[in-house]
């Protein structure tokens, strides 16, 4: 997966009102990029490489971070699995100009809690 950078969650303010699915998309893209350096590391040896990124992602994702918590509920690891590889083809053929994770946060959320978008 791409490495980009991003503030760490806990040095962002919580906003009210209209910004909150802003906020809650900036907590899930920084989740998403720590998951991407975590992933880096424990594939190292392999500079990261790993065909089967998405089933990590999903693991780490669901069970070792917020998001459960930010989405309100917890994602199905096969559901979500799907969505990260669907989001990697989109974003790599959208080439949509924004780092991957705020593509991915706004989508996941957009998948798991319309109501939020």
């Amino acid at each position: 997966m791409r490495k980009h950078g991003e503030p760490d969650i806990e040095s962002r303010g919580c906003r009210t009102g209209g910004d909150k699915t802003t906020d809650t998309i900036e907590q899930i893209s920084g989740l998403l990029h720590e998951a991407g350096e975590t992933h880096h590391r424990v594939f190292r040896i392999v500079d990261g490489a790993d065909d089967d990124w998405a089933s990590w992602y999903a693991q780490w994702l669901i069970d070792l971070s917020e998001l459960p918590d930010l989405l309100g509920a917890r994602p199905v690891r096969s559901e979500l699995i799907y969505l990260l590889v669907s989001l990697d083809k989109r974003y790599g053929a959208e080439a949509p100009g924004e780092p991957w994770e705020t593509y991915y946060a706004r989508q996941i959320l957009r998948h798991f809690r319309p109501s939020a978008s």
